[in-house]
């Protein structure tokens, strides 16, 4: 039997171990994509306790910040609101965690929880309930006295050389403004454009977020040019505090191209309060995202799509929690001719921009990897990316399942590799984890006889997934 979580773990071939241990572990991080907040980088925060930087809680304004992986572990082992997001008291919330925990095998989050115990406390022995008291204490003692524990010590001590961060094109930016005078810093924060609200005309808020819109850019908006102008106009504010990234979070990929004209007709519609159909809705949508991808190309930003998940299906609790609060799932899309479409009328003029798409359906990643092929082109390799395995999808499995179709029908050499979509600063293991499931995975391919054992080969195969084509592919 295997010692739990040795250096060796989830390595099972000595080919796999060769990979890891002396090409991928000891590369720096590129997180492209997360939702860690820059305020906390630059006030160094220091945590009290581990329950404030795993299961988080309510922020100022009456959002939540935590890990909702971790909030949907506990809730499936019947653990009260109160103890989850709730106002109990963080020692109570952290046993309750410990207790789910337990329960977790087969779960990612088992070991990315101790993965990270492990990495940043030392403690070697797997958190269960009779444990909890000790590693609180312990942790807790080291959030508080560690200087390699404050925010900017855990990005350092991570070997983190990148942060993407996500953030709204209204957003004044002035926390990335003030990290980029600091000489010593070590690494980059920069902000990544995520215009969802002025996109999604046929949700709640969207109005109010046009007007909001149009005071950040100094003018009444009256137009869906009007709309496109104004975005494109907080791109270059963006690109000025060193933007790499946008990022769309799509329920899927429309295409319903239409003259501006009817574009504008809908937004006025829109505007007044009138119910649009789905099909305006489409052709407002494509509009304003065929003007952002063309400013993408000009710009040299990414665009990345995240889609196929179905959000806040607990209406009850959406009512008392709000977004972002673990009550989404997998959904299904048939939205393939579509992207293609879109993908083509970029193409036809050659303003599409470098795109990762991501799913939340792995049976969307054939599809999409063969999509992709269609409009690759000699701007970089792998111009077109099939974005790692996302959210439901960030288990073993999933990432197996990513990388096969890639290699099956792309080439997985050009893959940009991990990101952590996280809110917590202690998931850069999970850079750790997808290194070592991508080296089995490989290594297991060459012991099989499938790929030559040319060590030349391999160290540029994976250098470049673990770290070397993401620098390259963002321009880092």
């Amino acid at each position: 039997m295997k010692a739990f979580m040795d250096q060796d773990f989830m390595l099972r071939t000595e080919t796999a171990k060769h990979l890891f241990h002396d090409y991928a572990e000891q590369l720096p991080i590129i997180d492209y994509h997360c939702h860690i907040p820059p305020r906390e980088i630059y006030e160094d925060r220091r945590y009290n306790n581990i329950a404030e930087v795993w299961l988080g809680g309510r922020s100022e304004d009456g959002s939540y910040f935590g890990d909702h992986y971790k909030w949907r572990v506990m809730r499936s082992n019947g653990v009260p609101e109160e103890k989850v997001t709730g106002g109990a008291d963080p020692y109570e919330k952290f046993v309750e965690f410990a207790k789910a925990l337990e329960m977790a095998i087969g779960n990612p989050m088992y070991h990315w929880s101790n993965l990270e115990l492990h990495k940043y406390f030392g403690i070697t022995e797997p958190l269960t309930a009779d444990n909890a008291k000790e590693i609180w204490d312990k942790t807790s003692d080291m959030l508080q006295h560690d200087p390699n524990l404050t925010v900017r010590g855990i990005i350092r001590q991570s070997n983190v050389k990148y942060v993407g961060t996500t953030d709204d094109p209204i957003d004044s930016l002035e926390w990335h403004e003030k990290l980029a005078q600091i000489p010593d810093l070590g690494f980059m924060v920069c902000p990544s454009y995520r215009p969802d609200k002025a996109v999604n005309i046929n949700k709640a808020g969207w109005k109010e977020y046009i007007e909001a819109l149009g005071k950040c850019v100094g003018r009444v908006l009256v137009s869906a040019q009007d709309v496109c102008d104004a975005l494109n106009e907080r791109i270059d504010f963006f690109k000025a505090h060193g933007c790499k990234a946008s990022d769309h979070g799509l329920d899927y990929i429309m295409f319903r191209p239409c003259p501006i004209e009817e574009a504008n007709a809908i937004f006025t519609k829109a505007m007044a309060g009138q119910e649009i159909t789905t099909e305006e809705a489409e052709k407002f949508q494509t509009t304003v995202l065929l003007s952002l991808a063309r400013k993408y190309h000009k710009e040299n930003i990414v665009m990345e799509i995240h889609y196929s998940c179905t959000r806040n299906n607990n209406a009850r609790m959406f009512r008392l929690e709000g977004p972002d609060t673990g009550f989404d799932m997998i959904a299904k899309s048939t939205c393939y001719n579509q992207m293609a479409e879109f993908f083509s009328c970029l193409d036809e003029t050659n303003e599409l921009p470098k795109t990762i798409v991501f799913s939340l359906d792995a049976s969307d990643f054939n599809q999409i990897t063969t999509c992709l092929g269609c409009f690759q082109s000699d701007e970089v390799p792998g111009k077109m990316q099939l974005g790692a395995a996302w959210w439901f999808l960030d288990t073993r499995d999933g990432m197996e399942a990513q990388m096969r179709s890639l290699g099956n029908l792309g080439l997985l050499g050009n893959f940009v590799g991990m990101l952590t979509d996280s809110r917590s600063f202690l998931s850069y293991t999970r850079h750790d984890y997808f290194r070592r499931i991508a080296c089995d995975l490989i290594g297991q391919w060459v012991e099989d006889g499938e790929y030559p054992n040319i060590e030349s080969s391999l160290k540029k195969i994976i250098e470049g997934i673990s770290y070397y084509n993401a620098e390259r592919y963002f321009g880092i």
